[in-house]
């Protein structure tokens, strides 16, 4: 199952990708997310893990897998029998940025899941581009 979500934000691509890249105050902005925990220190970067409590969803600790600085990262989980690939990419376009979320959702459970995942990740995504504009004018 693949799920994509882009906005057009009125921002600088920089200053969206600081608003991106600060995973730990996620929570302050978007209700997506309940608590996030970094597990590493140091630089955000391939490698680093975070442990993830969203509502509706079990707990789960999420890897870096690719980061190209000041325009995106890939992180991935696997839980419960799915396996869990997310990108968030902050793109340069006209007026300021595009934000590009995508989520890839694997395994024998995303099957049987199927409909309650893709509805609930779909809406989850939609939420988190548009919570992100409005904290991206504060920055």
């Amino acid at each position: 199952m693949h799920l994509e979500h882009s906005l057009v934000i009125p921002a600088r691509p920089e200053v969206v990708w600081a608003v991106t890249i600060d995973i730990e105050r996620w929570p302050e902005w978007t209700p997506t997310m309940e608590r996030i925990e970094r597990l590493d220190t140091g630089p955000f970067r391939v490698g680093s893990q975070a442990r993830i409590k969203q509502p509706q969803f079990k707990e789960a600790v999420w890897t870096v897998t690719t980061l190209e600085p000041g325009r995106g990262f890939t992180w991935a989980t696997r839980t419960g029998g799915l396996t869990m690939v997310a990108s968030h990419e902050v793109v340069p376009s006209p007026g300021g940025c595009t934000s590009i979320l995508q989520l890839d959702v694997t395994g024998l459970v995303a099957l049987l899941l199927a409909p309650l995942v893709r509805r609930g990740a779909a809406q989850a995504m939609a939420t988190e581009n548009i919570c992100l504009e409005p904290v991206s004018k504060l920055c």
